[in-house]
């Protein structure tokens, strides 16, 4: 028979993964107990949560979005990303960067309802914030009507000039 403590870690993981639609697996071992408060920190300033629990535990909670036995191998740690999917998985990546062991590493993950590989993870890795990506797409909008503005402009000009 399960325990009390892990019947309510259970409850709890549940608990936290209940509207999440992105949530990362990653390896934390080798992380001192100050790094890992660091990284807590960097993944909660990007609207995240990291949750380090015991792996059978962990694939019990994740059992409604797919099979992640293979992505739970030794100490795993699973990070959610309830606000900016690609600024909590920046924030993985940069934090591995700053030690020799790569740590935390990216195992795989679930993104918006689908599991992906640890491919896509390093691809939304590279990709800036929401907010920036919001910033390039209005900028790239605004200057194509710009451009459509300006060739008005000089086909205006254009049948004036014919006209007069």
């Amino acid at each position: 028979m399960p325990n009390q403590r892990n019947q309510n870690t259970l409850a709890s993981l549940k608990s936290a993964l209940e509207g999440v639609e992105t949530f990362y697996v990653v390896d934390y071992q080798g992380l001192t107990a100050g790094q890992l408060g660091t990284l807590r920190r960097q993944i909660v300033d990007q609207g995240g949560q990291l949750i380090v629990a015991k792996n059978t535990l962990i694939h019990l909670a994740l059992g409604e979005h797919g099979d992640f036995s293979s992505e739970l191998k030794g100490p795993s740690a699973i990070v959610l990303a309830t606000k900016d999917p690609a600024a909590v998985a920046k924030a993985l990546t940069e934090a591995a960067k700053t030690n020799d062991k790569g740590i935390p590493a990216l195992k795989g993950g679930y993104l918006e309802g689908k599991k992906v590989g640890l491919d896509v993870v390093t691809r939304i890795a590279s990709l800036g914030t929401k907010d920036q990506l919001y910033a390039e797409l209005v900028g790239v909008l605004g200057a194509h009507q710009s451009n459509f503005v300006g060739i008005l402009e000089a086909y205006k000009t254009k049948l004036e000039e014919s006209a007069a």
